[in-house]
Order: C-alpha cells, then structure tokens, then sequence
C-alpha cells in the first residue's frame, strides 16, 4: 500500500482498540509504551501504565478526562511552543488531580515547513534543544516511578517520537522495537487526516506541494531507524546524550532503567532481578 493514501478505516478502527493503543476521548495517537521486553535486560519489559504518549490534549473531553485518571495518570507533559498553542489555538486543558507542565522543546520558535520536510534535520534540532524537555520526563521517571505520565507535542510523532525513543533506548529495548512504536503513530493520527491536512494546507510550502503535505503523515520505520544511528554516532549514545543535555548522572541513568522495567511473569513490580 502506498503509505501517502488514506488507511482502510476498518483497519485502522481494528489497530486502535488493541493495544498498546490506548482510548482517551478528545485524544488521537495515544499509545502505552509498557509490555516492550528489554533485549538487554532478558526477562524484564517495560512497566505498564507508567509511560504514555500522545497528540496534543487540547481537546479532550469531560469523559477523557476520567479516562486519563483510570489510567493512572497524575503528570502531563507538553513538548508544544507558546507559538503553535496560539497558531492552532489548542490551549492547555484543566484537569483535577493531574499536574501539567509546559516544557517545550522550542521556546518560541516553531518548525519551520522546510524542517519539518528533513526529518533528519528536524529531529537532530529537537535533540539539541530538546535536553531541558526531556530531562524533566526523565527526573520523574527517577522520582516518582508510581505516578503515571503523559507526554505529548501536536501530533505525537516528533518530539514525542524522540523522547519515547531515548526512554526505551534506556531500557535496553531493541532498535526493531522503537522503530515500530514510532510507525504506529501512521494508524494513530488517521482520524484526524482531514483536520491535519487542514492545517498543513496553510503552510506556503504544502499548499502548493500536495506531496510534501501527504509526506507528513509518513511515520517510516526507517526514519526512526537513522535517528537511532544518528544518536549512537553524532551524540555517543543514548546515555551519553543525556548526561550532556539533560543533566543526568550514572546514578540518574540506573534509577531511571530500573523504575522502567519489570519482571515479565510480575508486572507489578518495580525490581529489577
């Protein structure tokens, strides 16, 4: 199937009752990053409703809200500049008994079309801007491994993309693994085609270049494929990456790997045999 073409609804309906998507009415491309087995860590996965991910929350409903809570979320994370949240005009929403925190990858820049058409360079600038963002998922990860988090930018492929990989990369989850969770997002923001389309069509670039605008919808495993070689050869690795731009220390990096992995046959548990 050529990936720029519609996905059949009946699919896509099928993918997203299953997991590891998740339903949260108001919300697309909602996945929990849990159940992942560590391919360096033999019989541990990554521990369920802990992570998840997402598009951008500004139009979740009263009954998403309940949801996200049954979940066990208590902490949202937003990747998005004040720029795109007045563009799109998709503000932070209000959530009893769920902290929110801003923590954009650009403070006010936003992407440029002409990034955002080079994956590659697009996503070595959300790695080098990105340290400050991701270093805040990442100390909740290390002090508060019971209290479950959303993280989020516009569409959850981006942004959300990179910091989902360097959190599986800690947790010993094989390449193959992350470039699939990352090509789910394909299936995760079809219901929302039309409105993207939309917003694209704005953009001088993919107004007049109706490809470059499918092309967005694209989310190849093989994207994710030379972002992961990118890390391990221009930034030295996942941990070396973020012990020089998010701050973190040895120690930091051992707490955080074992707060994501659990037993295979105990789910429940958060210590690391």
């Amino acid at each position: 199937m050529n990936d720029l073409e519609p996905l059949d609804p009946d699919f896509v309906q099928d993918q997203l009752s299953r997991p590891p998507f998740v339903v949260i009415s108001g919300v697309i491309n909602v996945r929990d990053l849990g159940h992942l087995p560590s391919h360096l860590y033999p019989n541990l996965v990554t521990k369920p409703r802990l992570l998840y991910r997402s598009a951008e929350l500004s139009g979740i409903t009263e009954e998403g809200k309940i949801q996200l809570r049954e979940l066990g979320i208590s902490q949202v994370f937003d990747l998005r500049s004040d720029t795109e949240i007045e563009k799109y005009n998709t503000p932070l929403p209000n959530m009893e008994g769920v902290a929110i925190s801003h923590v954009p990858v650009f403070q006010k820049e936003d992407y440029s079309p002409e990034m955002m058409a080079k994956r590659y360079q697009l996503y070595s600038q959300i790695l080098d801007h990105g340290g400050h963002s991701f270093g805040a998922i990442l100390r909740h990860l290390r002090d508060r491994p019971d209290e479950g988090c959303i993280f989020h930018c516009t569409a959850g492929k981006d942004r959300t993309g990179v910091i989902a990989a360097i959190l599986l990369k800690l947790a010993g989850v094989d390449d193959e693994a992350i470039c699939a969770d990352y090509a789910l997002t394909r299936i995760g923001r079809e219901p929302s085609r039309a409105m993207i389309i939309g917003r694209l069509s704005k953009e001088p670039l993919f107004a007049s270049n109706n490809e470059a605008a499918l092309n967005m919808f694209t989310c190849r495993h093989g994207t994710m494929s030379a972002f992961l070689e990118m890390l391990d050869t221009k930034y030295l690795g996942v941990e070396e990456y973020v012990k020089c731009f998010a701050g973190l220390s040895d120690d930091d990096i051992t707490t955080i790997r074992r707060n994501l992995l659990v037993p295979v046959a105990e789910p429940s548990l958060r210590s690391m045999v």
